[in-house]
This record gives C-alpha cells, sequence and structure tokens, in this order.
C-alpha cells in the first residue's frame, strides 16, 4: 500500500513538474532577446563639488557565436563547472543531490551544485541569495531552457554573460581587460585563467591577485586533462608562470570610499536597472592630503589608513591602504585591530560620568587586578598626580583604577554606547585597549565627543538620482542623540588637549585647538592617532596586515605625524576655533574630597603635598621645574624622567 502511495505522490509529483516546465519555457524570451539584453546597471558617483570619482557598471566585449569561442575556451569552462553539461537535461541529479545533502549537514551552503544551465538561469532571471525556494526556481529555469535552446545555445549564452571580475561580462570583455585582446585569440593557459574566475571572480580576478589567478588556472588545467579534454602533453605545455597580464589602470584610493559607500546603496533605493547618480560628502583636496600622509609617513612594509569626519559625520577623506591596486582590503572600515591607549577614551568617559574630573588627584602606583599586574610604558611610576596629567602620559595605572573605579562591564557598555560594534572585552585590561575595533567606529567615538556628547554616525551618500535628475533618496539630518552629558564631553575634552599639548599626541599639534589621543599596541603592532578640532574629527592606524611588530611604529610618532600633515592642509581655509573644556557641572555636584575632607592646608597648585614637598602618598620628590612659592613643582619635566619620557609613549 505504501509503495503505491508513494508511486503517486512520484507520479502527480512528475505532472506538476511538467506543468511548471512548460510555463516557464513558455514564459522565456527568444535567443535574439536573450542576446540583446545584458543585464547590468551603471552607477556614477559624484565627490562633493560634483566632479566625477567612479563610473561603475557592467563591461560587455564583443558578443561571440559559438563558433567564433575557441574550442579551448568552452572545454574548459565544461571541465571545470559542469563535467555532465553534455549529459543531463539541465539540473545535475548527481551535483544537486550532493549539494543538498552537505547544505542539511552543515546549515549553510558550501557547494552549489549547479549547471551551467541553471548559473545562466540564475544570472539573467533570479538572484545571488542561496535559498532551497530560489534553488528550486533555478531548477524549473534550467529545465526550460533545455527545452527551449540547443546546448550550443546556452553555452554561448553563458560564455557571454557570466560574470568574470573586475566589471568583465563575458569572455570577450575579460580577454580584452587581462589580456589585452580579444577572445578569439584565446591560448589555452588564458582560457584557464577565465575559466578559473566563475567560481570567486573577485577572489581570483588578476586585476586583484595575479597569483591567486595563476594558482585556480592550474587546477582548471589538471581538471581538463584527468578529463581527456587536453592531452597530458598539453597540460605540461601550459605555462602559466610566464603569462603576461595587461597593465590595469591604476585606481586611486578614491575607490575606497566608492565601495564603501555603494555598499550603503541598497538600503537608499530598490533601482536596479536605471542608471544611477550618487552624489557624496567626499572632499577630492582633503582625500589628496589624506592620501599623502598616509603614503608619506607609514613605515616601510606597514600599510596605513585615514578616515575624516566632519561633525555631522559627513566623510570627507577616506584612506584604506596604501595602494587600492595592490589590495582592495579596506582597512579602515574593515580591518579589526588593537587599539592600545586610544580605548582609554572610554574609561575616562565612564570615571567622569561617575564624578571624577580633571584636577582629581590620583596615584601612579603598582597595582594587581585578578593576578593582573599592569606596567607603564617607561616602567616607572610617578606617585601623585593630576587625573589629566595621567591621560595625558597615558599611565596604565590609572587607566585600570579607573576601570576599578566604575567598573570593566561599565567601561565596555560605554564603547558600545559610543558606536563601538566589535565584541569588548569585560576583563581589566580591556581598558587598555586589548579589544579589536574598527577606525571607523573610533573615528566616530571621538567625534561624537568632539560633538559635545551627541552622537556621530559616519555617513557618504547625500542624494541619489537617475540619469534623468529624478531624486531617489535626499539625506534628511537625523535627530540628535545624546551619548553622554555635555559636561561630560567637555571634561573628556580638556583630557584630549592635555594629551596633545604635553602628553604623548604633542607630534600631532597643528598651530589650533586641538584634542586626542595616541595608542600604540604590545610589540609595536599598531599605531593609532586619533584627534579633533573645532570642526573636524580625523583617525589614523598603521601597522601591518599580518598583525607582525613594526619597528619604531608608536602612536605618537607616524600616525601622529600622518593626522597633523594631513589635518594642515585640510583645514587652510577653516577658520580657527575654540573647544569647550569647561561647562557647569550639574547642581548639587559636590567633589568627594571637598565633602568629606574639605580642602587641605598643602594644597598647591593642584597638587597636594606635604610640609616637606612630597607628592603625598609617595613617590619621588618633585624636584625639577620652577619652583612655586618655594615649593617644588610635579610638572612635564618631572614626569618626563620619572616615566622615562622623551618620547611618546603610547
Amino acid at each position: 500500500m505504501a509503495a503505491k502511495i508513494a508511486l503517486v505522490a512520484l507520479a502527480v509529483a512528475g505532472v506538476a513538474l511538467a506543468i511548471a516546465v512548460s510555463v516557464a519555457m513558455a514564459s522565456l524570451p527568444g535567443f535574439e532577446e536573450l542576446k540583446s539584453s545584458p543585464n547590468g546597471q551603471m552607477v556614477q558617483v559624484h565627490a562633493r563639488d560634483g566632479k566625477i570619482i567612479a563610473s561603475i557598471g557592467p563591461s560587455y566585449g564583443q558578443w561571440l557565436s559559438y563558433d567564433q569561442i575557441p574550442d579551448t575556451m568552452a572545454n574548459a569552462m565544461v571541465a571545470v563547472e559542469d563535467r555532465r553539461f553534455y549529459n543531463h537535461l539541465g539540473v545535475d541529479p548527481i551535483g544537486l543531490t550532493r549539494a543538498v545533502m552537505v547544505r542539511v549537514e552543515r546549515g549553510r551552503w558550501v557547494q552549489g551544485g549547479s549547471t551551467i544551465t541553471q548559473q545562466l538561469a540564475r544570472n539573467i532571471f533570479l538572484t545571488n541569495v542561496r535559498t532551497f525556494g530560489r534553488k528550486f526556481r533555478e531548477a524549473i529555469l534550467a529545465l526550460a531552457l533545455e527545452q527551449r535552446f540547443t546546448k550550443r545555445e546556452i553555452l554561448e549564452l553563458y560564455l557571454n554573460r557570466v560574470y568574470f571580475g573586475g566589471g568583465a561580462y563575458g569572455i570577450d570583455a575579460a580577454s580584452r581587460k587581462f589580456f589585452g585582446h580579444p577572445a578569439t585569440e584565446l591560448s589555452l593557459s588564458e582560457a584557464a585563467i577565465i575559466a578559473g574566475l566563475v567560481k570567486a571572480p573577485s577572489r581570483y580576478a588578476p586585476s586583484a591577485d595575479p597569483q591567486a589567478a595563476q594558482n585556480r588556472a592550474a587546477v582548471v588545467v589538471k581538471v581538463m586533462r584527468d578529463q581527456g579534454r587536453i592531452s597530458a602533453a598539453e597540460a605540461a605545455a601550459t605555462d602559466l608562470k610566464n603569462i603576461r597580464f595587461v597593465a590595469q589602470p591604476r585606481e586611486t584610493s578614491v575607490r575606497y570610499f566608492t565601495d564603501w559607500a555603494l555598499a550603503q546603496l541598497d538600503s537608499l533605493t530598490d533601482e536596479t536597472v536605471r542608471s544611477l547618480e550618487v552624489w557624496t560628502t567626499l572632499d577630492l583636496d582633503m582625500q589628496k592630503a589624506a592620501d599623502d600622509a598616509i603614503d608619506h609617513f607609514t613605515p616601510a612594509g606597514a600599510q596605513g589608513a585615514l578616515i575624516a569626519l566632519d561633525n555631522d559625520g559627513a566623510v570627507r577623506a577616506m584612506v584604506g591602504g596604501r595602494d587600492y591596486v595592490t589590495s582592495i582590503y579596506n582597512r579602515g572600515t574593515q580591518a579589526e585591530r588593537q587599539s592600545g591607549s586610544s580605548f582609554k577614551l572610554f574609561t575616562y568617559l565612564a570615571a567622569i560620568e561617575d564624578g571624577a574630573t580633571p584636577d582629581d588627584i590620583v596615584v601612579d602606583e603598582p597595582i594587581t587586578v585578578e593576578g593582573w599586574s599592569p606596567r607603564n610604558s617607561g616602567r616607572g611610576y610617578a606617585g601623585e598626580m593630576t587625573l589629566r596629567q595621567a591621560f595625558a602620559y597615558s599611565v596604565n595605572t590609572v587607566a585600570v583604577k579607573m576601570g576599578l573605579r566604575v567598573g570593566f562591564d561599565t567601561v565596555a557598555d560605554m564603547a558600545r554606547r559610543f558606536g563601538i560594534t566589535t565584541p569588548i572585552s569585560t576583563r581589566p585590561s580591556t581598558v587598555l585597549g586589548v579589544s579589536d575595533v574598527r577606525l571607523i567606529d573610533m573615528t566616530r567615538a571621538y567625534a561624537s565627543v568632539a560633538s559635545g556628547g551627541t552622537a556621530v554616525v559616519p555617513y557618504a551618500i547625500t542624494r541619489v538620482t537617475t540619469g534623468r535628475n529624478e531624486v531617489l533618496f535626499e539625506r534628511v539630518p537625523e535627530e540628535p542623540r545624546v551619548l553622554v552629558a555635555p559636561w561630560v564631553a567637555a571634561s573628556m575634552t580638556d583630557l584630549l588637549k592635555a594629551a596633545v599639548e604635553t602628553g604623548t599626541g604633542r607630534a600631532a599639534q597643528i598651530g589650533r585647538p586641538l584634542a586626542g589621543k595616541t595608542g600604540t599596541t604590545s610589540s609595536n603592532r599598531d599605531g593609532w592617532f586619533l584627534g579633533f578640532t573645532k570642526t573636524m574629527t580625523t583617525g589614523v592606524w598603521m601597522g601591518r596586515d599580518d598583525a607582525k611588530a613594526v619597528a619604531g611604529l608608536q602612536g605618537g610618532r607616524a600616525p601622529a605625524q600622518a593626522f597633523a600633515s594631513f589635518m594642515k592642509k585640510a583645514l587652510q581655509k577653516v577658520p580657527v576655533g575654540d573647544l569647550t573644556t569647561e561647562l557647569t557641572l550639574p547642581a548639587g555636584h559636590i567633589e568627594p574630597d571637598d565633602e568629606v575632607y574639605g580642602l587641605g592646608p598643602y594644597e598647591d597648585d593642584g597638587m597636594m603635598v606635604d610640609p616637606d614637598g612630597m607628592p603625598l602618598g609617595g613617590g619621588a620628590p618633585a624636584n625639577t621645574g620652577p619652583p612655586t612659592n618655594g615649593q617644588p613643582r610635579l610638572d612635564e619635566n618631572w614626569l618626563n624622567e620619572v616615566l622615562g619620557e622623551n618620547r611618546p609613549a603610547q
């Protein structure tokens, strides 16, 4: 009985499948129509001043009939993409079964199992979203295509429509882009290169990684030999190492920005057919200054990134690496690296919100938390100092004390509040920047302090129109969202100013009011500088992609110098503006020491000293610098000596 039910169900399913295929086949365009309607959308990107900075869209070469396509090209594609192409009806049961089993086993699509016909159906009629529903529609369309067209016609459509990376659609466009000649002249080695691109165009395209393209082509040649499509002698004679690629037009760092901006386009408009004009925030003069700064100051063998934001979040410059052609990886928006002491921003914000002030007296001394004993860069301890001085000189022990004061969970929460999107540790060491962060998130956080504690969200696109000037999107400023009270931001700005004026960030000075912070990770793997003026916030990161040490790399050196170089040029025509460092504290706010002890008899110029001029709590005597009323002063020179300074520590 069960067998009969199964047979009936199978028969019904077969009839339903036949009907679905017939309906799909009836709705298919004709062969000539498919030839004349390539898919793709042209997008022109404009800078802030209206200049076109990028034209993005598909590139199609000459349409080649099946007879014009070299046999080696057709054989290479069939060998690597669909070895049973000439034997199935559009769907390969073996490959499809294997793909579905792996999908069920692993919970995600790992291998496609799609035939050339299925890929053609997807490229023309469907999307790349991997779901069971799409796979079913893809299979129905593939069966319909096989009923409507011959194998030769299907292969002709496929080879003239498939995407090969670098903006090239079809084998002729790919051949011209990568080898400088028509596809009719493709050699076996060149055909193997092109056939190998379909699996992952962005990874294997010669314009992005020639070595990866050659390695993939070697796999194609081996598969062709194993399937008998070429002889062993032909395979052995194929020279992939000496293949010559056409030099690609030099892309500028603007492409880091346009890649990042255009990725947001789908959320702004659902237009996918008509050409688009995209108007952005990029300032070309600032971008040139950013390029120059990263190129000049980044240490040899290292990479650099820079992001500059206006107060409202408009991205004015973005450099994601030293050379876009060599590497399209955007280290400003994608790389996740430890931030070192630049992360102390969140520790001190939390402490200030808890009631700490820049003039509070703290003690730099050995401390152990949960078995961990942080050390300062100079390996020394300075005793008593103000919170302002501790931040300016990036004193690690005091930062840990501030973390203990508010709780390390609170520090992590403050980082998330200010826009850090990567996972944040809640261990004590988090206050010293051991969690991985992105430059764009850190720059956003510093910009939010510059804006008085109001959230700043980076944005790139101000308007999107069609080619006929129909407005599809117009940016409307968001309602301000307060992250911390203005007085908290003002006190934090006070600390950041001190770091630039007297502390580890002195190399970043630009001759106008400036606030900022350095960051250096262990063994000099990463160097950071983030800072802001009245109108602009800029973040700089430097380091190696493999996270190996870079000799001499410290946040207070190359990153701070690159920051200064950029900001001097970027702000040439911008009026000088003061930073807000003082605001009236909330009503009822009383400093803890004043409330409990009142003013001490030996308080002198912001430093608590005993009758002999020794800082309270021990430490070295303040015996350098000019005297004040006969008393030694704890000042910059003394801190330099005790902390092993006269070089930026972190």
